[in-house]
């Protein structure tokens, strides 16, 4: 807690991105809980979302701390009378402060960081079951947020094979392998699980080591007779070692380590805007998520020689309302865009269908197949790689770019093709540049109409 609520000379926080890795029933709730009502109580202007997997974990969660705030005790009286109202609705759960503070609580979905205001710190509890369409979602509350103050705390346990868990692995690979200035993490683990053969004296040692309550001269919420009874005599050497002893699986850091995109190669074809550098062809890529309820629009434009491209995020969006909104703006480019490729297995289909009935240009949408998307994968990694396309990167582009550092290879088929893992940001980009690339269309041409 002092790592994250230490603070510089001019006020600003020292820490905004911070990571707690500790097997369970050591604290993670506690320690985010004392946090909580720390800055509710001193800090007006502090406005907290508090998510969690599932519905159980967040109504636990906002009841512990609402006890607080309501506590029937006399000495508690001071802190009653801060509290403006307490909300206990389903879904809606919030304490609101009279100073103006307030945290509020929501289960994770894909639209569950939409309609937050002014939002200073998100907890993502249970973040080891933390998936980047619920990412997207919630980063949603921060990039609304007026106040310039904001940071976000990643608590939860080793990732089993059973939980997404990409987003949280991904953020501890970072924070470990290139640490900035305003991260931290702290993680209590082995870094080798014992041997199948161990015995638990071999292992006990490393029980106390990895478990802050089970603390010498300290009693705490674990015990030796616990931990051997229900934990040591039932679970498997990795699911012992991964629920207790905090060890992160390396085979599967492993398998979530192949980098889709080199970071310096990112960095090098960086590019402040497309400008007046690139007046030829334009092209726009859609993807969506594998649930359909996100979308990314990304833009990419050739130069006349057709020697150089460059591309950008344009736009993030969801199908709350449909897939009509989008398509009427897709359908205003007609005059401007060459063509516009489309991929998803949910979403795409409702999308092409609009765009059908809009009396649109004959081959200004392809809706891209298997092959295309695999294709259109390792040619913007080439093209990036021999300096022949690049992409803008300022603060518009930060979600562009954190997907960039971030983002895997998923497999493709059956024949070695491979996507963006997590990133339609980067596969909205990627058919983009496609489209860029591969299209005869001139928009300024009479054309045949679908």
């Amino acid at each position: 807690m002092d790592c994250w609520l230490s603070r510089d000379s001019e006020g600003r926080l020292l820490c905004i991105t911070a990571g707690l890795s500790v097997p369970r029933q050591n604290g993670k709730t506690g320690a985010i809980e004392a946090m909580e009502f720390y800055l509710l109580v001193t800090d007006p202007s502090a406005h907290i979302l508090h998510t969690a997997h599932s519905v159980k974990t967040v109504k636990k969660a906002f009841n512990r701390l609402a006890r607080v705030f309501t506590h029937p005790g006399r000495k508690w009286r001071p802190i009653r009378d801060m509290v403006a109202a307490v909300r206990r609705t389903n879904g809606e759960e919030r304490i609101e402060m009279k100073s103006g503070a307030t945290i509020e609580y929501s289960a994770r979905s894909t639209n569950s960081g939409r309609g937050f205001d002014n939002i200073t710190l998100i907890v993502y509890d249970e973040a080891q079951a933390l998936n980047d369409t619920q990412l997207e979602a919630m980063n949603q509350a921060l990039a609304a947020s007026a106040t310039g103050d904001r940071q976000v705390i990643y608590a939860g346990t080793p990732p089993s094979e059973k939980v997404d868990g990409g987003v949280f692995r991904r953020r501890r690979r970072n924070i470990l392998s290139k640490p900035t200035r305003r991260s931290a993490w702290h993680e209590w683990s082995v870094e080798v699980r014992p041997n199948d053969d161990a015995t638990w004296e071999d292992v006990l040692p490393l029980l106390y080591m990895t478990n802050p309550s089970m603390e010498v001269g300290r009693p705490g919420t674990l015990s030796e007779e616990y931990t051997f009874e229900n934990e040591w005599s039932s679970l498997t050497a990795d699911g012992f070692a991964r629920e207790r002893l905090g060890w992160w699986d390396p085979e599967m850091d492993r398998a979530a380590d192949e980098r889709a995109i080199d970071p310096e190669v990112w960095a090098r074809t960086a590019i402040d805007a497309i400008g007046n550098r690139y007046q030829g062809i334009s092209a726009l890529g859609v993807k969506f998520s594998a649930d359909g309820s996100a979308w990314a629009l990304a833009g990419c434009k050739m130069r006349r020689d057709r020697s150089r491209c460059a591309f950008e995020l344009v736009e993030l969006g969801d199908t709350s309302r449909g897939t009509r909104p989008l398509a009427e703006a897709i359908a205003r480019r007609r005059n401007t865009v060459s063509v516009v490729y489309v991929d998803g297995a949910n979403g795409a289909d409702a999308l092409c269908a609009n765009l059908a009935e809009m009396g649109l240009p004959r081959g200004y949408v392809v809706r891209m197949q298997t092959k295309d998307v695999v294709a259109a994968s390792q040619s913007l990694v080439d093209g990036l790689v021999d300096g022949t396309v690049a992409h803008t990167s300022n603060d518009g582009q930060r979600t562009l770019d954190d997907a960039a550092g971030s983002s895997t290879k998923r497999e493709i088929g059956r024949s070695g093709g491979w996507g963006f893992d997590g990133s339609i940001e980067l596969e909205a980009c990627a058919a983009a540049v496609m489209g860029a690339r591969t299209t005869k269309r001139d928009p300024k041409r009479k054309q045949r109409l679908l």
